[in-house]
């Protein structure tokens, strides 16, 4: 792709966000280079996130292969509220948005998935009215997997709500694998996102509302990878019906990435996120 074919590509995009026909997709990636206010890297793919995980330590090649697995492993050591509690520990450090957050956010998107575990893009949106959906996992009294919360400007806090209050939300933050607010719960381990894809497969881990709303709509893929199975499984049942999307990437890609892009018709920009995002602000 040349660099006027890039520039154009760039600005279709951003008037897709604006007119929402394209939905925001934000993953790990989105954070290489953003440091705490103390200094240290928040994660940005699977080895940050299991060296965070472990203390600055890494872990077996079996485990390092992906964080899921090695969040396993340590829940299985010292258990769910364990693992559940290093998740807060790390996503309620202090640290700024990034940039490429604060600019999307500004295009005025109706709908965001953010399958970060951290809470930046609510606390971005917390002088405008929002419906927040927060993916669950191994919940024991029904099949569905997520809980639906309106923001409360006044009060500045969120409460919880039913299923009829996404059709007339202005705007719908999509966390599927968890958040710290307005209550610690991550979607993290292999037994979470088994329980969890489980339930997406069965239709119960997305609201009906959106099952409509995102028939025919375009996806762009920010930070994300599709190396690893879980990522794009996740990815696939949350964008369902859709007509296809972007995905920035300047690394290599495996077979199976290949196949992912083409059956879901991405168009792939060759540049790195940061290059992206450079020309995108």
């Amino acid at each position: 792709m040349t660099a006027l074919t890039i520039d154009d590509t760039i600005e279709t995009i951003k008037k897709e966000l604006r007119n929402q026909t394209t939905v925001p997709y934000f993953g790990m990636g989105i954070f290489e280079g953003t440091k705490t206010k103390e200094g240290e890297q928040m994660p940005y793919d699977s080895d940050s996130m299991i060296l965070m995980m472990n203390n600055g330590r890494a872990m077996s090649d079996r485990l390092m292969f992906e964080y899921s697995r090695a969040a396993m492993h340590l829940e299985q050591r010292r258990g769910v509220d364990y693992i559940q509690q290093m998740m807060n520990w790390i996503y309620t450090k202090e640290f700024d948005p990034t940039q490429l957050q604060k600019t999307i956010l500004n295009m005025q998107p109706r709908y965001i998935i953010d399958t970060n575990r951290d809470s930046k893009i609510q606390e971005l949106l917390a002088y405008e009215p929002h419906t927040l959906i927060i993916g669950k996992s191994r919940i024991l009294n029904n099949d569905y997997r997520y809980e639906i919360f309106e923001w409360d400007m006044e009060d500045q806090k969120y409460f919880q709500v039913e299923e009829e209050a996404l059709d007339d939300a202005k705007k719908i933050l999509f966390k599927p694998m968890g958040t710290p607010l307005p209550e610690p719960s991550f979607v993290i381990s292999d037994a979470d996102y088994v329980d969890w894809l489980t339930e997406a497969m069965g239709g119960f881990a997305v609201p009906s509302v959106l099952k409509t709303y995102r028939k025919t709509k375009k996806y762009l893929f920010l930070g994300t990878a599709f190396d690893r199975d879980t990522d794009r499984m996740v990815a696939n049942e949350l964008t369902l019906d859709l007509e296809g999307g972007y995905f920035i990437n300047d690394q290599p890609l495996t077979k199976k990435e290949e196949k992912f892009i083409e059956k879901h018709n991405l168009e792939l920009l060759e540049m790195s996120l940061e290059e992206f995002t450079k020309a995108f602000v």
